[in-house]
């Protein structure tokens, strides 16, 4: 039985049943999109938050959802340390920050919730239960121990809250990059989510000697840089596109976020149209040897939209897995079924909290 399976079986180390039976004060850590769905699965659960406080360097004394933003020191002597369960509610990667996470939670419980980027499903105690069995199918499909390693303890992680699973569960990005994705075999890549650029540099930068890089960015604002860097890029021709990848030719409301809650076909603020168009379309007749799927819960749309080549081609790929609570499972198990050249699935996630930055790479 998997880690997983026996938090599920004994039912005593669950967040969100946790937090509905505490008598400590529940806060919030950080404000923004994250603290707003956190509130609301809180409220919806009827589990009462008390307070909210930012980091140093952040303006305190503002109002969030009708409370007053405190700093930690401020809320932490007002409630007391060890009275109070924290909840962080905003993503980082940098290890100055990860270590000030370390820092709170060495001072006081503290709980890292994952609500989802994309879409309204939570995964949570019920959703695992009845999903168990797909679940356990993905995680079949995995080819080394590694992979069943991250799953396990990012399943956990999102289940209990618990960051000291997000902090084992790490891979190597170099090691990632050299044996899953093989930067010397890519000749023609596809990078769908490529913001300013910055996957393009990662694989040249890790040796890959692309003829040509097609990267698809739907946000305006952003796609402006990647214009600019493809015009000064030298080592390969980087050909930029705006628009969103998707199953079919169609104009899409888009959020234009500027970070990771951009999202396409989401009720979200600030919507922009943007065209939605199917990658089998941009590519013509041109063989793919890479393809980079980050495109903010489209996932499998932008699958479906570039099937002809995968099905020929096989090549690559590089799916993200975090944004929606099912794609864990019906990402991987989608490719299985619609795919049957592609053989071998690995799964790799990177440092940070929450459980963001997991992929799934596949060959065939």
């Amino acid at each position: 039985m998997t880690l997983w399976e026996e938090l599920l079986e004994s039912g005593n180390d669950l967040l969100w049943e946790k937090l509905r039976r505490t008598e400590k004060k529940i806060v919030l850590y950080g404000m923004g999109n994250g603290a707003d769905k956190i509130l609301d699965v809180c409220e919806e659960k009827s589990i009462p938050v008390q307070g909210v406080f930012a980091s140093d360097g952040f303006r305190t004394g503002k109002q969030f959802r009708g409370m007053t933003v405190e700093s930690r020191r401020d809320i932490l002597d007002r409630f007391g340390r060890e009275n109070t369960v924290v909840l962080l509610a905003f993503a980082s990667s940098r290890p100055e920050v990860l270590n000030l996470i370390r820092d709170v939670a060495a001072e006081t419980e503290l709980y890292v919730p994952d609500v989802p980027v994309a879409g309204s499903t939570l995964f949570d105690a019920d959703f695992a239960r009845a999903h168990r069995n797909d679940l356990l199918r993905a995680r079949d499909l995995l080819c080394d121990e590694e992979s069943r390693r991250i799953f396990d303890l990012t399943v956990a992680a999102k289940l209990t809250g618990r960051a000291e699973f997000l902090f084992r569960a790490v891979s190597d990005p170099a090691e990632t990059m050299r044996e899953s994705i093989r930067p010397e075999e890519i000749r023609t890549a596809l990078d769908l989510g490529a913001y300013t650029g910055d996957t393009v540099r990662e694989l040249l930068n890790a040796g890959a000697k692309p003829e040509t890089v097609y990267a698809v960015e739907p946000d305006a604002r952003t796609f402006r840089k990647l214009a600019v860097y493809a015009e000064q890029e030298t080592r390969t021709t980087v050909v930029p596109l705006h628009a969103a990848a998707w199953n079919r030719r169609e104009t899409l409301a888009f959020g234009a976020a500027g970070n990771r809650g951009s999202a396409v076909g989401e009720t979200v603020k600030k919507a922009r149209p943007v065209d939605g168009i199917p990658m089998d379309e941009v590519l013509g007749d041109a063989r793919v040897d890479y393809v980079k799927f980050d495109v903010e819960g489209a996932e499998r749309e932008a699958i479906e939209g570039l099937s002809m080549h995968l099905a020929r081609d096989l090549p690559t790929l590089l799916v993200s897995v975090y944004h929606r609570s099912e794609d864990l499972f019906t990402l991987p198990l989608f490719l299985h079924e619609r795919f049957g050249g592609y053989g071998r699935f690995f799964l790799r996630r990177f440092s940070g909290l929450p459980a963001w930055d997991l992929n799934l790479y596949v060959r065939r």
